[in-house]
């Protein structure tokens, strides 16, 4: 479809987006002159919600739609052997040659594991997720070589005569209303027809559902254009998030599998102290459990892995996934879809770079998505950190997967969008050739420099805003005995932030018992203030945060799940310019509104968890790795 202001070219331009000489600033409604003079032609998608919905196109441009689930790619469909192709080593000659044969020798190893486990297990329950396990890796082999549309044209099939024939029934005007009706209706349903417990009660969790309420109402008060919420994505949104919660909060199932994930991480941790080990003693390792020996070391040899792990594709490929899902359901951009889904596994100025070629022509409601997902989660680097500080694991995992959804329905309906998106219809993960290692070993080593400069900044950050808090709170408690503004408590930072967000603790639904409002709101507070790693460590070792009851506990450690921070304004500002310059002015505008739509996305993960939580103890025991 041609842009408003052009005409449409007798022969199709190449594609200029990755040109940096072509940024250009946006204007709300529509794009200004130097769009047109540069040459960017912003095309509006001749895709209606129906296509959408049931999956129907195909390739452009060299890159395949993700939207198509036939196809399913995320990477630029090569029609020739690139130079890298040329230059790959003997080993990835030889697998790409018999690779057939490899991934035969694969599935017939992991077939025998699993029939030792069954075996082994049959009495038990303890073979569901290595049966989880054999199937996601059988089924990854057999796409390999067998087109998805075996199994995707039944699907199709299926939705387009179940779910689009339902909705057909309904007048087109009455679709999303229906719609809303049956998501509340959910909410309602899961929320209050379960049994309860002494602090989680329905009083307890009619208050965390009046403060959800209250967080969407404020976000919809303050809207930049409510007259273009995209409903559809709001809705859609908050109703996965509390489909997710529910999956892992109220199904055995879920909490197996989310239990599962946690164990591997913790095994991870334990991997690193054997490196530690060695440049200490087991002594040390055994005997002290200092940050600087427990938890530093971990998130070095976490990020080495990842970079592997980035290096064979398998970090591509999952975000790929995620991000198709979330195109296809919640009909955003390719670029929102891509940063909303990679957040959680590589953190906040990781993610923009994988749209690196399109920052420089993101529209204002993108740039507002791309920052409120930073935000709104943390990163599986720091949350092996976490993880050894003894927060719970199972919620830590949870939270970052909800978050996607929550912080993609929040922005939207915060900034509704107001021009049209370059990719709208499409979802492409970028290479990055300029850092791409030559192998495996390079990546593990380029890994472990990026670790360090991770753990140092972990390091460096603690010690000076902890220092920081401790020169306030010192000048506070003077100033405060100098005048007799002291008491139970002395006048510090914390108490002031505790009084300042009581309000929104109450609303999360805290146990009302003693003084947990205060105390959560205090966490709150350090967590907005400073950052989440001194909230957490609050949380974990603070003596005056030991006797929170499990329900109070549960929820400070969703509320504090999120990059939510002064401090990540400025490094998410300074990431986004860098990639492109020219767009500095734009992102420091919606910078603000990010940030705070960002930790509304996650106090909402933190209410939708008080609404179904049940065995609360078995999701606030802490472990250390």
């Amino acid at each position: 479809m041609e842009h408003p202001h052009e005409k449409t070219p007798d022969v199709a331009a190449p594609d200029m987006s990755p040109d940096l000489s072509h940024e250009h600033h946006h204007q709300p409604v529509h794009h200004g002159d130097a769009a047109e003079k540069e040459g960017i032609a912003y095309t509006k998608s001749s895709i209606p919600d129906s296509a959408a919905l049931t999956g129907k196109m195909g390739e452009k441009d060299g890159v395949t739609d993700i939207s198509d689930p036939e196809r399913g790619s995320t990477s630029p469909v090569h029609t020739a052997p690139s130079e890298g192709e040329h230059q790959r080593g003997y080993v990835a000659r030889f697998y790409f040659r018999y690779r057939i044969f490899v991934h035969i020798f694969i599935w017939l190893f992991f077939t025998g594991w699993w029939i030792a486990s069954l075996i082994l297990h049959r009495h038990d329950k303890n073979w569901i997720i290595p049966f989880l396990f054999y199937l996601a890796i059988t089924l990854r082999l057999i796409f390999f070589h067998v087109p998805i549309s075996i199994i995707m044209k039944p699907v199709r099939w299926l939705w387009g005569n179940t779910a689009v024939r339902f909705a057909s029934l309904f007048p087109e005007k009455l679709r999303m209303p229906a719609f809303a009706l049956l998501t509340i209706g959910v909410i309602l349903v899961g929320t209050f027809a379960s049994p309860t417990s002494q602090d989680n009660s329905l009083g307890n969790r009619g208050i965390s559902l009046l403060g959800l309420v209250v967080f969407i109402f404020i976000l919809y008060a303050t809207s930049r254009n409510r007259k273009l919420i995209k409903w559809h994505t709001v809705i859609m949104g908050m109703l996965m998030q509390f489909i997710i919660a529910l999956f892992v909060l109220r199904t055995g199932a879920g909490y197996d599998i989310f239990n599962f994930i946690s164990t591997l991480a913790r095994l991870l941790l334990g991997f690193a102290d054997d490196g530690t080990a060695f440049l200490t003693s087991d002594d040390v390792v055994n005997t002290y459990s200092w940050f600087l020996i427990t938890t530093l070391p971990a998130v070095i040899f976490f990020v080495s892995l990842v970079q592997i792990l980035y290096y064979i594709g398998l970090v591509q490929w999952l975000v790929g996934k995620f991000a198709a899902f979330f195109f296809w359901s919640m009909r955003i951009s390719g670029a929102e879809a891509v940063v909303a889904a990679a957040s959680p596994f590589i953190g906040q100025g990781e993610s923009a770079m994988l749209i690196k070629p399109f920052v420089a022509h993101l529209t204002m409601a993108e740039i507002h998505q791309v920052m409120c997902s930073g935000f709104a989660t943390i990163a599986g680097s720091v949350l092996v950190s976490y993880i050894a500080m003894g927060v719970n694991p199972q919620a830590l995992v949870s939270s970052c997967v909800m978050s996607i959804p929550a912080s993609i329905a929040m922005s939207k309906l915060r900034w509704p969008e107001e021009e049209e998106t370059l990719t709208n219809g499409r979802v492409v993960v970028p290479e990055d050739e300029d850092h791409k290692a030559a192998n495996a070993l390079q990546a593990f080593a380029n890994g472990a420099w990026l670790g360090l400069k991770i753990a140092g900044m972990i390091m460096c950050n603690l010690l000076c805003i902890i220092a920081l808090i401790a020169l306030i709170d010192g000048l506070l408690t003077w100033w405060g005995r100098y005048i007799n503004l002291h008491g139970d408590y002395d006048l510090t930072l914390e108490l002031i932030l505790g009084y300042v967000f009581y309000p929104v603790a109450f609303l999360l639904g805290v146990d009302r018992n003693g003084d947990d409002i205060l105390k959560v709101a205090k966490l709150i507070g350090i967590k907005i203030v400073a950052n989440e790693y001194v909230a957490y460590s609050d949380l974990s070792t603070g003596a005056e945060f030991a006797n929170l009851s499990t329900r109070s506990r549960l929820i400070a450690t969703y509320s504090l799940c999120g990059f939510g921070n002064i401090g990540s304004l400025g490094n998410q500002i300074g990431v986004l310019t860098q990639l492109s310059p020219s767009r500095g002015g734009d992102v420091s505008r919606v910078a603000i509104s990010a940030l705070m739509t960002g930790i509304l996305a996650t106090l909402s993960s933190a209410s939708i968890a008080g609404l179904v939580i049940i065995d609360q103890a078995g999701f606030t025991t802490t472990s250390t790795a």
